[in-house]
């Protein structure tokens, strides 16, 4: 994202300028910066912006399968088209299940979850896939087994009886904010899924199943008879199962009236947050939540917001060449469209190039939110609005990560174009709201600020982990990079607190943890870029530290890899059997160059992979899963991660040397 050349950090590999100069093996660097360039321009919309696919493991698909089977509205033509692709990511020759990730072990709940939809898509228990999963799956433990939100939906279904599932009662939209739970002290992915669902749980919704469709032969004990279903953890955790038994039992004597009054106040909550045809959260889970609430409350299918969420929800689907078909948890067009932008910015001087630029620019600022205070203004209701989506809409919960990238980018084109202050206005107002919501350790989380109580992630439904949002280091190098790149002097108290949030995070190895990414070389790349732009010296400890750590996982073909296993093993991190993948490449090569690294062995080797590893279609390509949405439970592949990181590199590359020659 630096336009400038940064400092260069004395290396003890140094090349000569001879040798830093030659052509890679196999392409020369400009013909595979056009072949990248002239790719990506051809994936841009006509409207300016760019959206790749975004893939995540097979559960989103079998709850689309599943979510027409609770409504008794299936297409049978989709459902066929999304059987063959759960079909085709089935491990068969190996654990017998569904991973969350490309190549990762059998993960039990999405191995009971794509069964299930299989099944009621039609395929014969029987079949050798059916089978093979069927044995997986009771070798794990069987479906009681099985996580939260899989055992809430098996209830729906009426496969397991409720007290499987953890106590959620609608009340819980009564309590007060100083109450240790409230919905306000967890995540906006958290709430905007659990305020709906309040409603499926405590009024026992049933779907509508029409096909009778039964997993019966998925438990080792049969479910009405099965009584350890909640694993006992910690001291927290015993307390927090006793508390969900206490509520259970008492559950029946709640009277109707504050019931009604609870469900009222969940419907008047989740219905401003519709979204229209973009959805509640912009987020599949919250949107199927909504639409099943919606129906049990006896919302005609004609009524408009039923109509409205059932769309955004159909909007997901991606249509695949081979006649199959899945479903995205989400979409990410700013996301894709301030990478590429800033991707483009050094392939090429021409007009088309730079005309895509502004295009993109354009179309950004037309989605920056001005005007909605969402759920963020708990924590800051002074606070005006000015951050930026992660989708195409989302105003009650703009991302920190997404803003931060958006306003380097105009902030570098306005001076690049020399029209300095041009969307002054625009990074402005995002910068002041970034600001307005940094924690109090100093760091940046994506969507709130302070969203630390980290007590929560003992209750039975928490059993993911995931309830939270806190700071974390890549978000946190991001906002560093933009309050570098715009310079204010009133942000440099928050820099200078964000920076040291920074050094408090730094393994002894010297890597940085990657909330967002996989895993320790995207934190670590995001960091090392953060403090590049923000001024701060290569040559200090912390930078040199990093440096060595992303040196020492360089793989023998000069790329960089790594597994999603890090994220449960840190003993993994930065490595991945000897794999490279283009996108950790990038990333590794991107962090050392930020910091003045163009010269170095190890550079030069990462642009060789790239080089040679280049398609004819002048992307790059990898089956595996590259960010999580939630580390250890969830994954996702950023189709556009191999098409404009690698090249970014590439042109980075050669923007450095040039500027060095």
């Amino acid at each position: 994202m630096n336009p400038s050349t940064p400092k260069t950090a004395v290396a003890s590999d140094d090349l000569t300028a001879d040798a830093l100069f030659a052509p890679a093996k196999g392409s020369t660097l400009d013909q595979a910066i056009e072949r990248g360039r002239t790719a990506l321009l051809a994936r841009q919309h006509n409207d300016g912006h760019w959206c790749f696919e975004l893939e995540s493991d097979c559960t989103i698909t079998a709850e689309y399968i599943l979510m027409m089977h609770y409504m008794d509205d299936i297409d049978d033509v989709l459902q066929a088209k999304m059987a063959r692709y759960l079909r085709a990511t089935h491990v068969k020759d190996g654990h017998g299940g569904w991973p969350q990730y490309h190549g990762g072990d059998i993960d039990l709940s999405c191995t009971i979850k794509a069964y299930y939809a299989l099944k009621a898509a039609g395929d014969d228990p029987d079949a050798e896939h059916m089978r093979i999963a069927r044995k997986a799956i009771l070798a794990h433990g069987g479906a009681a087994k099985a996580n939260v939100f899989t055992r809430i939906l098996l209830a729906l279904f009426e496969q397991v009886p409720w007290r499987a599932t953890p106590y959620v009662p609608v009340e819980i939209m009564l309590l007060p904010r100083w109450f240790p739970f409230h919905i306000d002290k967890i995540s906006y992915w958290a709430r905007t899924t659990l305020v709906p669902l309040t409603i499926l749980c405590s009024l026992k919704a049933k779907a509508a199943n029409p096909r009778k469709v039964h997993i019966r032969e998925l438990f080792v004990t049969p479910p009405e008879q099965e009584r350890h279903y909640f694993l006992r953890g910690g001291l927290l955790n015993r307390v927090f199962l006793a508390l969900d038994k206490m509520g259970r039992a008492i559950d029946p004597l709640i009277p109707k009236s504050v019931r009604q009054r609870a469900v009222k106040k969940a419907v008047n909550w989740f219905m401003p947050r519709l979204n229209g045809e973009d959805g509640i959260g912009a987020i599949f889970p919250p949107m199927v939540n909504s639409l099943e609430a919606m129906t049990l409350l006896g919302y005609p299918m004609d009524h408009p917001a039923r109509q409205t969420c059932l769309r955004s929800i159909q909007k997901l689907v991606v249509h695949r060449a081979d006649g199959s078909a899945y479903c995205q948890p989400c979409v990410s067009p700013i996301w894709d469209t301030v990478w590429s932008a800033l991707t483009l910015m050094h392939t090429s001087d021409d007009a088309q190039t730079q005309g895509a630029i502004d295009s993109s620019i354009d179309w950004l600022v037309s989605k920056q939110e001005l005007d909605l205070q969402g759920d963020w203004a708990v924590r800051a209701p002074d606070l005006k609005p000015g951050g930026w989506a992660f989708q195409y809409n989302n105003a009650y919960y703009p991302d920190i990560d997404d803003t931060a990238v958006v306003v380097a980018l105009l902030h570098i084109q306005d001076r690049r174009r020399g029209e300095p202050g041009r969307h002054r206005l625009n990074t402005d107002r995002a910068a002041d709201w970034m600001i307005g919501l940094q924690s109090k350790n100093g760091g940046f989380a994506a969507f709130d600020a302070d969203n630390t109580y980290y007590y929560l992630n003992a209750i039975p439904f928490a059993d993911h982990g995931a309830l939270l949002d806190p700071p974390t280091e890549d978000v946190s190098g991001r906002v560093v990079a933009a309050l570098g790149v715009l310079g204010r002097p009133q942000d440099r108290e928050a820099l200078r607190r964000c920076i040291d949030y920074l050094r408090t995070t730094q393994l002894e190895d010297g890597s940085f943890w990657g909330r967002w990414g996989s895993n320790y070389i995207y934190g670590t790349w995001s960091v090392l870029a953060g403090l590049a732009l923000a001024g701060e010296d290569p040559n200090q400890p912390m930078i040199r530290k990093a440096v060595q750590w992303l040196r020492s996982c360089q793989n023998a073909d000069g790329g960089w890899g790594e597994t999603n296993d890090s994220y449960i093993d840190p003993a993994l991190r930065g490595t991945h059997g000897g794999l490279s993948t283009s996108q950790s490449t990038a990333w590794a090569l991107l962090a050392q160059m930020a910091v003045g690294e163009v010269r170095s062995e190890s550079v030069r080797r990462g642009i060789e992979f790239l080089l040679a590893h280049q398609q004819s279609d002048g992307f790059w390509s990898n089956p595996t899963h590259n960010a999580p949405g939630f580390p250890r439970v969830y994954y996702l592949k950023y189709h556009g991660y191999t098409a404009y990181f690698p090249l970014w590199a590439l042109a980075r590359y050669r923007h450095l040397r040039s500027a060095a020659a």
